[in-house]
């Protein structure tokens, strides 16, 4: 829901950072694939129930996230490059309920099912937004930087990271927060709905 506002404030803390390892040849997609490995062992101090290990994990994936992109804007962006980027989040973001899930299956196992599956309704309306766009020849002003048509909601990144934060310091309160923020995930999914019946119809483009 702020992502596009925070986004200016983002890319002036990340340049930095960005311009550092630029300079010492570092790949963008070299970091994304980092960023997804530290995303990997989050889920694994998880299933442990290392929560604050898990939290720095995710910090640091989130991290790695945003530097890769400021990166491939130095050396110039690749269509590989935001596969990537979608694809790894993607999978990241359904990682961190399994986990939950894996720690204490009879508590979390259900909760943690709601919100991956809110997670694919969000995922969905996205990507299929996007791709639709593409074929228009759309573009999202508000997120100038990003490889794709990025289209926004109530659940967004940084909503996303908070609510990953929140089940790390009270792990106990998982399945509250889940199924809470799996209803609102749900709300976007249905305003995304709407926005693609509302953008395409009256389109051209042939569908199956």
């Amino acid at each position: 829901m702020i992502d596009a506002r925070i986004l200016p404030l983002q890319r002036a803390a990340l340049q930095p950072g960005a311009e550092f390892l630029a300079r010492h040849r570092m790949r963008a997609d070299v970091i994304s694939l980092v960023g997804f490995l530290a995303g990997l062992g989050a889920f694994a101090a998880l299933c442990f129930g290392i929560w604050l290990l898990a939290l720095a994990l995710i910090l640091a994936n989130r991290l790695l996230d945003g530097l890769d992109g400021a990166v491939a804007r130095i050396q110039g962006p690749t269509d590989r490059g935001a596969f990537l980027d979608i694809a790894l989040d993607m999978v990241f973001y359904a990682l961190i309920p399994l986990g939950f899930a894996v720690s204490a299956p009879d508590a979390n196992a259900l909760p943690a099912a709601v919100l991956i599956v809110s997670f694919v309704g969000t995922g969905s309306s996205f990507l299929a937004f996007s791709a639709v766009a593409a074929k228009l020849g759309r573009n999202a002003p508000e997120f100038p930087t990003k490889g794709i048509y990025y289209a926004g909601g109530l659940a967004e990144g940084f909503e996303t990271i908070a609510v990953f934060i929140a089940m790390c310091l009270f792990p106990g309160a998982f399945p509250i927060i889940a199924y809470g923020f799996a209803a609102i995930c749900a709300l976007t999914t249905l305003v995304r709905w709407r926005q693609a019946w509302v953008a395409f119809s009256g389109s051209d483009l042939k569908h199956d």
